[in-house]
């Protein structure tokens, strides 16, 4: 089981590899090569990973195994939008997501949220509806230069009791 902590700002550059290498894995179980490429670009680099471990209305944890990165995922506590869940293809299937996924849950519902959306790439809604996570609606997410992908809009209600 891997270890789940606070991303610090040495994590940024760690976490952008780590989104393009499970993009690359895994996004062309349901999207074309070029959608794939041009999800995994980074035209700003680390910096958004950056401001995101620095931002206080968002909480960005990463998972250890073996002392590597495993994956990371991101909750804006302001929204309760669920922004990032990705594990690297050495970890994958091996519940890498569903602890970073419950652990980004936990600090939601602690900060007061009682409800996540998301917005799931077509390969990963099974994962989510696996965790409780309820279709709303399909969406399109655009991506570096203006390339879309269709996703699923993905809701789960997490109040205690």
């Amino acid at each position: 089981m891997p270890s789940i902590r606070r991303a610090t700002e040495a994590d940024a550059k760690p976490i952008l590899d780590l989104r393009c290498a499970s993009i690359r894995a895994f996004g062309t179980e349901r999207y074309h090569e070029e959608q794939v490429e041009r999800w995994a670009a980074h035209p700003f680099g680390s910096a958004p990973y950056l401001e995101s471990i620095r931002n206080e209305s968002e909480s960005v944890a990463v998972a250890e195994g073996n002392g590597e990165l495993a994956g990371f995922g991101r909750v804006e506590l302001d929204t309760g939008v669920v922004s990032a869940v990705y594990v690297h293809p050495d970890y994958a299937r091996n519940g890498v997501g569903s602890a970073l996924l419950s652990h980004l849950e936990s600090v939601a519902r602690d900060a007061g949220v009682d409800s996540l959306t998301l917005h799931a790439s077509l390969n990963a809604v099974p994962f989510y509806e696996e965790h409780g996570y309820e279709r709303v609606s399909t969406v399109t997410h655009e991506v570096t230069g203006g390339v879309e992908l269709a996703c699923v809009e993905m809701r789960r209600d997490i109040s205690v009791g």
